[in-house]
């Protein structure tokens, strides 16, 4: 009932849900060769898969809030992180990641689609999506980049402030004590490089698209959340 295994036990169940958006359907086409997907149920992925890739992301900044708590002030511990807090925290992280996602979703299907159908991914997504319209989508894509792009590299410098105003802390404890803080905080900070890294990477670019684009998002929404438990399984 601690804080941590509070916030570990909603980021695995982000972890599930997030790979269930995409992998079923991308095993479907590896497999059975049958590579479609109805307009209907590509906006439904691409709004679940927004949802729950934030939804991570203010998780994972939540946590690292609780490392800096825990490690900065420790007396104070148990007064500032406890179940009144985490509760309403979690419950706000949703209603955050739904608000971002019904904002992406809205920016996607206000376009028109009249075209092509193809979509250079192996999943609906937001930037493979919206080069399918059948009008400039520089707007858009800028309108997605602020929103997307914002998010992670906003939760992304906070996680940074926050491990560094750790590691300035850590001088002034015995090299026991630095050693089991950085060792409770080396499992977060891999997640939080191997999920903020892809998410930085796609969403930080309007109207921009490498080759390696489609490897970097089936990083992220398979092979991290894989990659999740098995990291802090071996740090417990």
């Amino acid at each position: 009932h601690s804080p941590m295994y509070f916030f570990l036990s909603n980021l695995s169940f982000i972890d599930i849900c997030h790979s269930s958006v995409t992998v079923p359907k991308m095993l479907e086409g590896l497999l059975l060769k049958r590579k479609t997907i109805s307009f209907d149920n590509c906006i439904a992925q691409l709004f679940f898969l927004h949802l729950f890739a934030c939804a991570e992301i203010f998780l994972l900044t939540i946590m690292a809030y609780d490392r800096y708590v825990a490690i900065c002030t420790p007396l104070h511990y148990t007064t500032v992180m406890n179940m009144r807090v985490c509760i309403p925290l979690v419950i706000a992280l949703w209603l955050g990641g739904t608000v971002h996602s019904l904002v992406q979703t809205f920016l996607t299907i206000r376009l028109p689609y009249c075209g092509p159908n193809i979509i250079d991914s192996y999943f609906c997504d937001v930037p493979p999506v919206i080069k399918l319209a059948c009008t400039d989508t520089y707007l858009t894509g800028m309108l997605m980049v602020s929103n997307s792009g914002t998010i992670s590299l906003a939760c992304f410098l906070a996680l940074v402030t926050s491990y560094t105003v750790i590691l300035v802390s850590l001088r002034k404890q015995s090299a026991e004590g630095r050693w089991k803080a950085l060792s409770t905080c080396s499992a977060h900070f891999m997640v939080v490089a191997l999920f903020f890294g892809p998410c930085i990477f796609i969403y930080t670019r309007p109207n921009t698209s490498f080759s390696l684009d489609k490897v970097v998002s089936v990083f992220y929404t398979v092979i991290t959340p894989l990659l999740n438990p098995l990291i802090y399984s071996l740090r417990n």
